[in-house]
């Protein structure tokens, strides 16, 4: 059977070379044409179990998500796929379908699979539970939470400032008069719908603006639930002048509801929305907050490659990433008509 002593000895090439080309690293194209040659010719297979036996290394990531299925998640691994690819590593994508059990179940599976890395987004686990899988407790093989935390975790995080993104959104409805404002958030265990909501009460509080609940409507992520919730936050008695929605699919499905209702955005109804990933299915010029998806996938892929590298200086480390307001005229102004909110 031919090793990679072989492909090296057919192309003149080092063998660090042509162990960077077989991880996926970069490589000259004339050396990748001539390896890619070799390998046709001599029949060369990677021994993946052989070569993790060897190193102690299987130059594989773990990502586990919630879902495969949310344009957020899967825009932050391709980017950290490239990130990573550059060093040779692969990634392995699983998830959990936001199911407890399936959580902590695929977490030891990643761990017994002898990734060199994971990367976790968390919703329904514990600091304790992760705490006892020996891998991730005695740092043999290190994790990070991408996106969103967990209470009580020491360990490294990078997440976006959630807080001040929706202060700094809603801040924008209330300097144009607005005071019943409408709130589609997410599920209250996830720490990102958590800190937005603070982010809400916490400028309204700065404001003077009295709370009212019925204008805070919880999803669950998805479109289907961000329609219901502004379908509900418009037959209120006394319905929002504007609304903001704290995720890409549910501000899509609150826009369907404004569609449907043949209300005009800013002339009838103010309106930001959140992560502006797929531009082409919201033909409207909506204000929205762009979360730092670049940064985040870069950031996490680059703290870990710090850890599988064995290097734990700074530890724990917690990066909050800025957002940045997209500011669009989907924002009108508020003449006050005389309530008790006015």
């Amino acid at each position: 059977m031919p090793t990679i002593k072989d492909v090296a000895q057919y192309t003149g090439l080092s063998i660090a070379t042509i162990s960077k080309y077989l991880n996926g690293g970069n490589v000259l194209e004339s050396s990748r044409a001539l390896i890619a040659e070799a390998i046709d010719k001599l029949g060369y297979k990677v021994n993946y179990a052989a070569r993790s036996l060897k190193t102690n290394r299987t130059m594989m990531v773990g990502v586990l998500l919630p879902s495969l299925n949310v344009p957020f998640f899967s825009y932050i691994c391709e980017m950290m796929e490239t990130r990573l690819k550059a060093e040779g590593y692969s990634l392995v994508l699983c998830s959990y379908y936001e199911d407890p059990k399936e959580e902590i179940e695929k977490l030891r599976f990643l761990t017994m699979q002898n990734v060199d890395g994971i990367v976790l987004v968390p919703q329904f686990i514990v600091a304790d539970d992760i705490m006892q899988i020996p891998e991730i407790a005695e740092r043999k093989t290190p994790l990070v939470l991408l996106d969103r935390t967990i209470p009580d975790f020491d360990g490294d995080r990078i997440l976006a400032d959630n807080t001040s993104a929706t202060y700094n959104a809603v801040e924008q409805f209330i300097i144009q008069g607005h005071k019943r404002i409408g709130f589609i958030i997410g599920p209250p265990e996830i720490s990102t719908a958590y800190e937005r909501k603070i982010g809400y009460e916490r400028v309204l509080i700065d404001y003077s603006i009295p709370m009212d609940p019925e204008l805070i409507r919880v999803g669950d992520y998805s479109i289907a639930s961000g329609y219901r919730a502004m379908n509900e936050l418009l037959d209120l008695p006394n319905p929002p002048t504007a609304v903001m929605g704290t995720n890409y699919e549910m501000t899509m499905g609150a826009v369907m509801v404004t569609f449907e209702r043949k209300l005009r955005i800013p002339d009838d109804i103010s309106f930001i929305g959140y992560d502006e990933v797929q531009r082409t299915m919201i033909n409207l010029p909506i204000t929205t907050v762009l979360q730092p998806m670049a940064d985040l996938a870069r950031n996490t892929a680059d703290l870990l490659l710090k850890r599988m590298a064995g290097d734990y200086g700074a530890y724990p480390q917690v990066q909050r990433l800025k957002t940045e307001l997209v500011l669009k005229p989907s924002i009108g102004k508020h003449t006050p008509v005389g309530s008790a909110y006015e």
